[in-house]
């Protein structure tokens, strides 16, 4: 049995996939918080941004089987339109006088245009070359659930699998892309993999403690919340200094997708 909070079609908002098309399979439950906020100041993870109790999300529930689920996540990528996004006609983003910035950026009446909360589009994907059938297991925490016979199941519908793990559970064989995001007073048993993502600052976990692990990619995220403006401003500036780890940023929320 499989518990999962939402599956849904979107782009990848973080990280070294950042604009892959997706199907998002968040699984319910986690070993470092409960979800709940009444626990979370008694929590070894206090700053989740994340939804992922009970199996009450768009697609979620409870699934019987790996082949169950596997089809949930497929028909996710086949037919499901992207809530809260509205893509107009590229003429009615040319039409009238610019309102561009001089520095070049995203005008806000361009952005009003992009996105239309309100709306649903139709972008259902198609499978073709360099167009791989992409999901990406989350959480909460995916390893407490993810296990070889939905890795095979996911497989075989013709899913790349990518993980995204507190590095607290060993991952099983057979993932095609696995990142690690250490927490702050936890051991780290998934100590290799494609992707460290260090949620920026953490006290407690410091960058350096990280480098000699077996990765590619090494990411500062800054931290969400209320001091996000400081928290970017410092991740911007370590990863000037170190130039081994790369920004990485939110951009779904920057979007306004899921």
């Amino acid at each position: 049995m499989y518990s999962v909070k939402e599956i849904y079609y979107t782009l990848q908002g973080e990280g070294a996939y950042t604009g892959r098309a997706a199907v998002f399979c968040r699984f319910a439950g986690c070993n470092l918080w409960s979800g709940h906020e009444a626990d979370r100041a008694a929590a070894i993870c206090r700053f989740c941004d994340t939804d992922f109790a009970d199996t009450n999300g768009p697609g979620g529930g409870k699934f019987a089987s790996a082949e169950e689920l596997a089809r949930a996540v497929e028909e996710s990528w086949c037919d499901h339109s992207l809530p809260g996004l509205k893509i107009v006609p590229g003429d009615t983003l040319n039409a009238g006088p610019s309102t561009r910035p001089p520095d070049g950026g995203l005008a806000q009446d361009d952005n009003r245009r992009l996105i239309a909360q309100d709306d649903r589009t139709d972008v259902r994907p198609k499978d073709c070359a360099g167009g791989r059938r992409f999901v990406v297991c989350t959480g909460g925490e995916p390893l407490l659930q993810l296990d070889a016979p939905l890795i095979d199941a996911l497989h075989a519908r013709g899913f790349e699998i990518a993980v995204e793990t507190n590095g607290t559970i060993t991952a099983p064989k057979g993932l095609d892309w696995i990142c690690v995001s250490p927490k702050a007073g936890t051991e780290l048993k998934q100590c290799s993999g494609d992707e460290l993502k260090l949620v920026y600052p953490q006290p407690g976990a410091d960058p350096s403690e990280f480098e000699s692990l077996a990765f590619r990619h090494f990411f500062l995220q800054p931290m969400d919340g209320p001091n996000r403006d400081a928290n970017t401003q410092a991740a911007l500036r370590y990863c000037l200094e170190h130039p081994r780890w790369r920004l990485s940023l939110q951009t779904h929320k920057i979007l306004g997708i899921p």
